[in-house]
């Protein structure tokens, strides 16, 4: 089974080549730059091998998309309809959703979130935390059933420099790294700190109440291109997982294939 997983976030696509079922890379693209887009969904595609049975020498291999941005969504399927001569998947649309949702607005919970519980509930087979460090911060709780909970959404390090700048007559923005002490000798440092340790703060709390809920400590998961930067410093976390949203595309086309036949 060789699939091209795309997934579409705020202001990265990620795009994971799957042959036979082994990942062979996964590379990020600025959201808007469709040269780069089509570029690489391209290199891709070239890589899938001719279908044995293809009279007319289509490749053996589908494109799944997980999106939370509709234009991007639509950039993709016109670079493959356009350029590969092929349709995308949509998880949610075309493909059903991998796991149950317990939840009052499920067609509202972004496929991206569901996607990384699914995947991550398929490894640990039991309660398990999933944390996206993105654009937006999302922490999920799947439960020992596997079904999906729900979780909170918080504001990633982009967006709370930017508030912080945008809100405050002096204060600059800044890029968070991970500090070289607990407090900061500058205001850019001050800044650096506080949005540094309160990210980690903020998901240490929410799943302890997690846990608290359920009455144990479940297995926990960081993911998201921001999660590096804090990762070391979260002792509490039991695996850090890059790119847990398109690992976990390629797994939901593969249980729906399964399902299905």
């Amino acid at each position: 089974m060789n699939i091209i997983a795309v997934d579409v976030g705020n202001t990265n696509i990620n795009i994971g080549l799957f042959l036979e079922g082994k990942e062979q890379f996964i590379k990020s693209v600025l959201g808007g730059n469709c040269a780069e887009l089509t570029k690489c969904l391209k290199s891709a595609w070239d890589k899938i091998p001719i279908a044995k049975s293809s009279k007319e020498k289509r490749r053996d291999g589908v494109i799944v998309i997980s999106s939370v941005k509709p234009t991007w969504t639509n950039l993709v399927k016109k670079i493959a309809k356009e350029e590969l001569g092929e349709k995308i998947y949509v998880i949610g649309k075309d493909i059903p959703l991998p796991i149950t949702l317990w939840v009052d607005e499920p067609d509202k919970v972004g496929t991206d979130r569901v996607i990384s519980a699914a995947a991550a509930y398929a490894v640990a087979e039991d309660a398990v935390v999933v944390a996206d460090f993105g654009t937006a911060v999302t922490i999920d709780l799947v439960d020992g059933n596997g079904i999906f909970q729900g979780g909170v959404i918080c504001p990633g390090f982009e967006i709370s420099a930017e508030a912080l700048k945008e809100s405050t007559s002096q204060l600059p923005k800044v890029k968070v790294t991970k500090p070289e002490g607990p407090y900061g000798k500058t205001t850019n440092q001050a800044i650096n700190c506080g949005l540094y340790y309160s990210a980690i703060a903020t998901l240490q709390e929410v799943i302890r109440r997690y846990a608290e809920k359920i009455g144990r400590w479940p297995h926990t998961v960081l993911t998201g291109s921001a999660a590096q930067i804090i990762k070391d410093d979260c002792k509490f976390i039991d695996s850090y997982v890059p790119n847990l949203v398109v690992k976990g595309i390629a797994l939901a086309y593969r249980k729906y294939i399964e399902e299905k036949g």
